[in-house]
């Protein structure tokens, strides 16, 4: 009965997940339909193609964010909590070092940027960043240890990251940039924000909460500058970027085939990345027997929701929205109305960042721990408000040829400005935002309508297309602080009234007596 009683529960929240999914995805899917029948008509072929992808994405996602909440969550944030025990801190920083490694290989779209760099090899690229990330999440491990304040961290490490952007070849900066993005995505996200949670859940200080947050921040950095050294190291100026091709699909039945074909590689590639973590989880039981027999079931079924919604997601995005993002983005282009790119890629991404399924676990988690001051709905619209003014800079790139530095510099000075009249907890939330708003959903569907535009255009991808995850990485950095300034003005605001409020009522009482 119990048993029964539990599996019914979690079929209702799967059911729960998969209609999240769905009210985050329609809204996309409305915006390409509504293209295909006026400004660029699609094909039959590519216009199923894309309606196959979203119908693979929402029962993905759904899968996916169930997996996360019954698995990678409860594994990151009792890792972390036996890590805070100790007294010791070589012990913590080499799980950091592994367990941020292992992670990031298996992070999803930064095999999807890989693809797509030439001049370094996918191995050699991948395995820079996953070293930048776990050497960055042991940084973070020791920022907690000895309660170092996030905003000085950020101050020291970004102006080296820009010292390094000068010394990098043109033609990779908006790559190391992107690489800082695409790494914080649905794997890492749920883990290393758990796992920060339980690193500061032991402590009984009232800064605890503040360093939750801030560990997804750092780790975005650490990628930027592995992928900067190595653009250094390979002068990819030499190389030539390869168009991705875009498959020719005309009947319902081409389409079922092509992802009749593909689908079987992203389950033998997401079991590929997912096997490292379980054995890691595994390895952890064994040595701390932290979890119960129920628990180890629950954790069980979340890391099967999660390899089944994975897999199911990355199949969709990459089969059915990236073929179909190149051809909108090469059709505005063409259209004669190229100005068009600025508003269409705003709306766009406005509402492409509801569909990253990272997102959907940081707002739910800010709520849970800020205590409802910063809640879901704040986070969500903060959330597309920046990645809509992101992407529109990124249209606006590809249409004049300008670097991406001369956006990415200002931009990020001004968040590091902030940080001085911003509370700790919206630094590392705002910090954390910007890595999670750049997801698998942006790798896949924002990155190839971008590329596709600019070869339209005829412009140099490689510095003009990529650095759009950059975009969308930096913006929430300020719109987030910016909804912390306003709320704590008005919280001023507030208490000051209140103040008012008890001085007339103190003398109204003396003038009774």
């Amino acid at each position: 009965m119990w048993k029964g009683g539990i599996f019914l529960l979690e079929n209702i929240r799967l059911k729960e997940k998969i209609m999240e999914s769905l009210a985050s995805v329609l809204p996309l899917t409305a915006i390409v339909f509504i293209l295909s029948i006026t400004l660029l008509p699609l094909s039959s072929g590519a216009l199923v193609l894309f309606l196959f992808g979203a119908v693979m994405l929402i029962i993905g996602m759904g899968f996916f964010t169930m997996g996360a909440d019954m698995s990678m969550m409860p594994m990151g944030e009792g890792i972390g909590m036996e890590m805070s025990r100790t007294k010791n801190i070589g012990g913590p920083l080499l799980v950091c070092l592994i367990l941020g490694m292992l992670i990031t290989i298996a992070e999803p779209d930064l095999q999807v940027l890989a693809e797509q760099v030439p001049a370094i090899p996918n191995k050699i690229l991948i395995l820079s960043v996953a070293a930048g990330v776990g050497l960055f999440l042991m940084i973070a491990q020791i920022r907690i240890f000895f309660h170092i304040p996030l905003a000085k961290m950020l101050w020291v490490f970004y102006p080296l990251v820009f010292l390094l952007a000068f010394l990098a070849p043109d033609s990779f900066i908006p790559v190391s940039f992107d690489s800082g993005g695409v790494t914080t995505g649905p794997v890492t996200v749920p883990f290393i924000m758990a796992l920060g949670i339980g690193l500061a859940t032991l402590r009984s200080d009232k800064k605890s909460r503040e360093d939750s947050f801030g560990l997804i921040s750092l780790c975005s950095i650490g990628p930027i500058l592995a992928v900067l050294l190595l653009g250094i190291f390979y002068e990819p100026d030499q190389a030539l970027y390869s168009p991705t091709e875009v498959p020719a699909v005309e009947t319902t039945r081409d389409v079922a085939l092509l992802f009749t074909h593909a689908i079987p590689e992203y389950f033998k590639e997401v079991a590929v990345a997912l096997i490292p973590i379980a054995a890691a989880f595994a390895l952890f039981q064994m040595l701390f027997r932290r979890y119960k027999r129920h628990q180890l079931m629950r954790v069980g079924f979340g890391f099967l929701f999660t390899y089944i919604g994975l897999a199911m997601f990355l199949c969709g995005v990459n089969v059915g929205f990236m073929p179909v993002g190149q051809i909108i983005g090469a059709g505005i282009a063409d259209c004669g109305y190229a100005w068009l790119l600025i508003p269409i890629g705003m709306v766009i991404g406005y509402f492409i960042v509801a569909a990253e399924p990272a997102v959907h676990v940081l707002t739910k988690q800010v709520e849970e721990i800020s205590n409802g001051f910063v809640t879901a709905k704040m986070m969500q619209t903060a959330l597309s408000v920046g990645v809509c003014i992101s992407v529109g800079i990124a249209m606006l790139r590809i249409l004049t040829g300008i670097s991406v530095i001369w956006f990415l510099i200002p931009g990020y000075v001004f968040a590091l400005v902030l940080t001085r009249y911003v509370s700790p907890i919206f630094t590392g939330i705002a910090y954390d935002s910007g890595g999670v708003a750049s997801g698998p959903m942006t790798a896949t569907f924002l990155l190839p309508f971008a590329m596709g535009a600019c070869e339209a255009l005829g412009g140099n991808v490689m510095t003009d297309a990529f650095g759009i995850v950059a975009m969308v990485a930096m913006t929430p950095l300020i719109t987030i602080q910016m909804m912390g300034f306003i709320t704590q003005m008005k919280e001023k605001a507030k208490r000051r009234y209140i103040e008012v409020q008890m001085h007339q009522l103190e003398d109204d009482i003396l003038y009774f007596d």
